[in-house]
């Protein structure tokens, strides 16, 4: 039988005992002990039941002196900074384990990860098998037929074959997937929007993360553009998660022997810190001399523990409130308070669908409490109706300000508990995306690392991750209460640097004036919810999969052969060796059979025109029938989608759970699943949508007396444009020469170039070039604001919507002339799109003012785009109509008259 190495990821071990659930503890002369008598009680436990043959501890060399920051200045740059006594606990611990006599192996440079892969590359053999006592996903590389991974917290084993079975890869394609993913623990940057689990299926199929590249093009449109985009840091990214196998240092096997732990010395510190408990686990895995010699005397441990129901560390005073008293305590104590974090606990992550486990309030920094309402079976909590007539009155409130992060989830939880709120709110994520919308990410973790300093308790370590993982209502509540009273204390916090920053950068009116009151729009939005038909859907679900059945049976007659439809290399077999038809581009792969290449080959031959259609009907199924269906809620019969104002650069909403944003409305089937959303009987469903608003907006900033005097007379802006740069009477405008205006018209403020044109009008690049010319030289005013919107960013960084709102355009200077080129192109597009976006909300905070103050029937549902989609009875749906375009038109004072199309209809289709 092979013997065992353990070798323990010391630092990884030494943190997740900080972070553990456990309850306060000091030793009888004061010092912080709860993580070391954490990782002690693990260690001793380890080695009882594990009774390793050779054990060691890996720990980090010194942290400036990595040499992946020679490679990457950034890498751990965002690490929080650990508390004042995490410090002195972490050497005591490092000093324990040397006093076991369990060498501690560390090298200048080198991370403990690095030292477990060397030593897993020369130890693991036919006779000695390697265990490396983590949880670190970064050591999945490493393991194999002697090397596994152990988790002492969870008394897991993780092997080679748990790893593929439960990420969807072997650890030889580890380095791939991380490569991809990246590591935003680490910032090691990988490639934008691909997590793990995509990452996972890109390298099962493509078998590397250059390999993923050199296929961009076969991706989806996001994903080649984010692939490409990244082509810079991918071998970059590569070598920083890559393990050392080869760190300079003396690895003695029979150093690590391990016969037992003299407890004659151990057990002195033990005393020392007051670990009775862990004094009479020593004999189990003493050495025999050990065992001779006489226990050392024991202290009460239990009289320094630490209060019942309350955490702290070093500033922090985080308390729960568990008892009627200490909850008609707590009411008292708000009384007089002018604002309030306030956080929520939940069962998930989607705010209709979850149940409230508890709330959080913080109204001084560095104290906050956490009321429990629901827990594990016999955890003391509270009765929710207790504590809506405790907290009820301050959260309604309105002289009280609100703070939180991500609040419209937290509104919506609280008021579906019977919560009503009011008053002004202060939303920290909005504020960062405020101040500036270019962030990688706007979670709290993630702000309080950059902004405060801090470093914030990790979810997983309260429910842990994966297969594992549990609902908070069924994690400990000792272990929640420091997790969310921070939650509360640290929004608090931010909310203070955040204001400030606001109003450094003259932004406080766009968030204050704009975004803040656009928040509880939203959240009723989400609320309502929208109806959706369900057996319509399911009709037309039966009928395109019927169709999609036969444009299978079509394709595979066209192609005279049996194939894999779903397959590119077997298409491309069939396309181009088969059919012998022109290879039009190709990849490092082979030749491509993207979208554009069969739009191309579609009038070469019958097969590509219906693979396309076969396409977009199996997309249509799969992303919008069967999801949509899957997302009406049990109780409401609607579907409830989520509105993100932190979730584009631009400033416009997007959002998910479904994302309605995207429904396809160019193909007839398409637009049919628009049929499936309802009006409520007696009621139908009002849409109105701004006409072209974002050449109005281009016309209001250019300012050219053309464009103006169009809009004003409102006529056809594409065959007036049309006759201005073709020089014919308005009258005379042919088709073809209306199309090009408008395709020019629209792309103006995307960077149309003549490549672009000439490819959706299927015209001469020269030509296309032409118009372009012509176009410009008839505007200038339009190229002379095009030229102002690049000159800004280029000296500012940034560029300014209609209200103010900011985005920061990167490579606005670049060398390489096609990132400058998509930068100036960027700048264009985001002074006009964020304008229009900054008008539509402008619009939905006034038709609510209107629908409140009024108190008039209508009912916001949906924001797509440039649309609002209300519910109206029927006998007022004039009225209403003519509200909502009147205060859509005048959302914002512009030089050109705002066009609203509203239509009305039993359902969206028809509306439209």
């Amino acid at each position: 039988m092979a013997k065992t190495l353990f070798i323990i990821d010391g630092h990884s071990q030494i943190y997740r005992a900080y972070f553990a659930p456990f309850r306060d503890l000091t030793s009888p002369t004061g010092e912080p002990t709860r993580a070391t008598y954490v990782f002690c009680s693990m260690l001793l436990k380890l080695l009882a039941d594990k009774t390793p043959d050779y054990v060691a501890m890996a720990i980090d060399g010194p942290a400036e002196k990595l040499r992946r920051r020679a490679d990457y200045a950034d890498y751990k740059i965002t690490r929080k900074p650990t508390p004042d006594d995490f410090h002195p606990q972490a050497e005591r611990m490092i000093d324990i384990v040397r006093t076991m006599g369990i060498p501690v192996l560390a090298a200048e440079g080198y991370e403990a990860d690095d030292i477990m892969a060397t030593a897993a590359a020369k130890f693991a053999a036919d006779d000695l098998d390697v265990v490396l006592v983590s949880r670190d996903k970064d050591l999945d590389q490493l393991l194999g037929d002697h090397v596994v991974m152990y988790d002492p917290m969870k008394d897991e084993t993780v092997d080679a074959n748990t790893i593929e079975q439960t990420k969807g890869y072997p650890p030889e394609k580890a380095i791939e997937v991380q490569t991809l993913a990246g590591d935003s623990t680490d910032n090691i940057p990988g490639v934008a929007g691909i997590g793990p689990k995509t990452a996972a299926k890109l390298i099962a199929k493509y078998g590397s993360a250059a390999e993923v590249l050199a296929h961009a093009d076969e991706l989806t449109p996001k994903q080649s553009e984010n692939v490409r985009a990244a082509a810079d840091v991918i071998e970059l990214s590569r070598k920083l998660v890559t393990l050392d196998t080869n760190v300079p240092i003396d690895l003695d096997l029979s150093a690590m022997e391990f016969a037992g732990i003299d407890a004659s010395a151990v057990g002195p510190v033990f005393a020392e810190l007051g670990f009775n408990r862990l004094i009479d686990r020593l004999p189990a895995i003493a050495t025999a001399e050990a065992d001779e010699a006489a226990p050392p005397p024991k202290m009460d441990v239990e009289s320094v523990a630490a209060d019942s129901g309350r955490t702290s560390a070093a500033d922090f005073d985080y308390r729960c409130v568990d008892t009627p008293e200490a909850l008609a305590e707590l009411a008292k104590q708000l009384a007089g308070v002018k604002r309030l974090a306030v956080d929520t606990e939940t069962t998930g992550t989607r705010p209709m669908w979850v149940e409230l486990v508890g709330i959080s309030l913080s109204w001084e920094p560095g104290r906050a409490y956490y009321i429990p309402v629901k827990g594990p079976l016999g955890a003391a909590t509270l009765d929710v109706d207790a504590v809506r007539g405790a907290l009820g009155p301050v959260l309604a409130d309105a002289t009280v300000k609100k703070i939180g992060h991500n609040f419209k989830y937290d509104r919506i939880v609280l008021e579906n508990a019977g919560f009503e709120l009011a008053g002004d709110v202060f939303d920290t994520m909005i504020a960062a995306h405020v101040l500036n919308s270019s962030r990688v990410t706007y979670k709290m973790d993630a702000l309080a690392a950059e902004l405060l300093d801090h470093q914030c308790i990790p979810i997983e370590e309260v429910i842990g991750r994966g297969r594992n993982q549990i609902t908070m209502d069924a994690a400990p509540i000792e272990a929640v209460t420091p997790y969310a009273a921070e939650d509360a204390d640290i929004t608090l916090r931010l909310a203070d640097v955040l204001e400030g920053q606001l109003a450094d950068e003259g932004l406080t009116e766009l968030f204050v004036e704009l975004e803040m009151p656009l928040m509880p729009v939203l959240a009723e939005m989400e609320r309502r919810g929208i109806r959706v038909d369900p057996q319509r859907l399911k009709r037309m679900e039966i009928e395109l999969s019927a169709r999609a059945d036969e444009l299978r049976e079509q394709i595979i007659e066209a192609a005279g052969e049996q194939f894999n439809l779903d397959s590119p290399k077997q298409l491309a077999v069939v396309l181009f060796e088969k059919l012998s038809l022109p290879i039009i581009k190709r990849t490092k792969t082979g030749p491509s059979t993207d979208a554009s290449v069969l739009e191309e080959l579609a009038v070469e031959h019958e097969l590509p025109g219906l693979l396309l259609d076969y396409r977009k009907l199996t997309k249509l199924l799969g992303t919008y029938l069967k999801a949509l269906a899957a997302c009406i809620h049990p109780k409401t019969g609607r579907v409830h989608t989520s509105f993100h104002q932190a979730g584009t650069e631009t400033g416009r909403l997007s959002s998910s759970g479904p994302n309605l944003q995207n429904i396809p409305v160019r193909s007839e089937e398409g637009r049919r699943i628009r049929s499936a959303f309802v009006a409520p009987k007696g009621c139908l469903l009002l849409s109105a949508d701004y006409s072209q608003v974002e050449l109005r907006v281009l016309a209001h900033m250019c300012e050219d007396a053309t464009l103006l005097a169009t809009f004003a007379d409102d006529q056809d802006i594409h065959r007036i444009v049309a006759a201005e740069v073709f020089r014919v009477p308005v009258a005379a405008v042919t088709d073809s020469q209306r199309g090009a205006a408008k395709a020019v018209n629209f792309g103006i403020i995307y960077g149309q170039t003549a490549f672009g044109l000439s490819r959706s009008l299927r015209i001469p690049r020269a030509e296309a070039q032409e118009f372009i010319l012509r176009y410009h030289h008839r505007f200038p005013r339009i190229t002379e604001f095009l030229q102002t919107c690049v000159a800004h960013a280029k000296e500012d960084g940034y560029v300014e919507t209609i209200l103010g709102r900011r985005r920061r355009i990167a490579n606005i200077d670049a060398q390489n002339a096609q990132h400058r080129a998509a930068a100036e192109r960027l700048a264009i597009n985001s002074v006009v799109q964020g304008s229009a976006a900054d008008l539509i909300k402008c619009a939905m905070v006034n038709i609510d003012r209107r629908i409140t103050a009024e108190n008039r029937p209508s009912r916001l549902l949906l924001q797509i785009h440039d649309e609002l989609l209300l519910e109206v009875p029927a006998a007022d749906a004039e009225a209403e109509s003519a509200m909502v375009v009147e205060e859509m038109s005048g959302a914002i004072e512009m030089s050109v008259p705002l066009k609203v199309d509203v239509g009305i209809g039993p359902n969206w289709l028809d509306a439209k």
